[in-house]
């Protein structure tokens, strides 16, 4: 059977509810029309409705409770923070519509379809009509995957073309060079590790009996049993719906150890080659990692001019993309509702001149 952790994969990456989008609605009881959504703020000809607020605090409630906290501490989190929500989602709006100003949906559309084959390709499935089908099976909605991807997808086109890639291009050769001088620690060769992996899924068990044996294989690793032969044996990732471990023995790969995940890096920081981690909890079960060989980072920077450049954007980039997004928002109609514009207007920070223009065009659309 192909393991579900495909479908809930597709979830955690794109961190949105995969879900149809609800139309704001009318009941209609003895001849009058109800309202059952309202607009939380208009954003030059878009809104933001409600109902997509109320999916979205849902989508984080349930990522906090993912990582520990109870469903009171999430909601009481997540209501704290709903005025920077609200503001986030109005971002994202401006970023979509500048998407579409740069006619990006063309090269967003075949990078969707590229992902959606790479998926099915990874998953052993011959083609995305039976890619849907698997989708649907697990009820799971392929349409609403795709527009979710777009739109992740459209936010990133328009920051990097926007953003990133002029931020890239506007250092001068004389700066890259005296950056480099100035920071050769960062581009010294990184010590690197090669790990290999026993994986136990705790889907559909008891947690705590999934634990114990891990600790138990632990325990026998340490006293010498071979790796490859209780990974062979019991490890459980799998590719393609087959477990992997009986061919590769729990191989995992060689990387750098800055761009190890933070549970990794802190499980295997003082491991000597050969030594074994102690268990490590995942959203999905638990994993035991041996050092297969580490490699000390090097003693000599080496220049290398895109790797220089790429260090430079990404020092600035985050101040970049947030006076791009001010701009955005300085040059856009934007409108809150009153329930909600004392607490979000301080995370725009809108210019005098930008409200003034915003309440002008707010009263000429009244006029008839």
């Amino acid at each position: 059977m192909r393991s579900k952790f495909f479908f809930i994969a597709i979830m955690i990456v794109f961190a949105v509810a995969l879900v149809n989008a609800s139309s704001p609605r009318v009941l209609a009881q003895e001849g009058e029309l109800q309202v059952v959504d309202e607009v939380v703020a208009q954003v030059n000809d878009d809104v933001i409705t409600l109902s997509r607020l109320k999916r979205e605090t849902r989508e984080r409630v349930e990522a906090l409770k993912q990582n520990g906290m109870t469903d009171q501490q999430a909601l009481a989190e997540v209501a704290k923070k709903q005025p920077e929500l609200i503001a986030i989602l109005i971002n994202e709006q401006l970023l979509l519509q500048k998407g579409k100003e740069l006619d990006l949906a063309n090269d967003v559309e075949a990078a969707v379809n590229s992902r959606m084959l790479e998926i099915a390709r990874e998953q052993g499935i011959t083609s995305v009509e039976k890619l849907d089908q698997a989708l649907r099976e697990n009820k799971l909605d392929p349409v609403a995957i795709r527009q979710t991807m777009r739109a992740e997808m459209m936010k990133q086109a328009v920051l990097q073309q926007e953003v990133d890639r002029p931020l890239y291009f506007r250092f001068s050769t004389d700066e890259v060079k005296k950056y480099f001088e100035a920071h050769k620690d960062k581009f010294r060769k990184p010590e690197t590790v090669t790990l290999s992996e026993i994986y136990l899924s705790s889907n559909n068990k008891d947690d705590a009996a999934v634990k114990a044996r891990a600790t138990e294989l632990v325990t026998q690793l340490r006293a010498g049993a071979d790796f490859g032969a209780l990974a062979a044996a019991n490890s459980e990732r799998e590719k393609n719906g087959v477990r992997t471990a009986p061919q590769d023995k729990g191989r995992v790969g060689t990387f750098d150890t800055p761009s190890l995940r933070d549970d990794i890096a802190v499980a295997v920081k003082n491991i000597k080659a050969g030594g074994v981690s102690d268990v490590i909890k995942t959203p999905e079960g638990y994993q035991i990692l041996r050092v297969d060989e580490r490699i000390p980072a090097g003693t000599a920077a080496t220049f290398n001019d895109n790797q220089v450049r790429e260090a430079m954007m990404f020092e600035r980039q985050a101040k970049e993309r947030e006076d791009f997004l001010q701009k955005l928002r300085n040059e856009a109609f934007i409108k809150v509702s009153d329930s909600y514009k004392d607490a979000v207007e301080p995370f725009l920070k809108l210019t005098t001149s930008t409200s003034a223009k915003t309440a002008e065009k707010n009263d000429n659309k009244k006029k008839p």
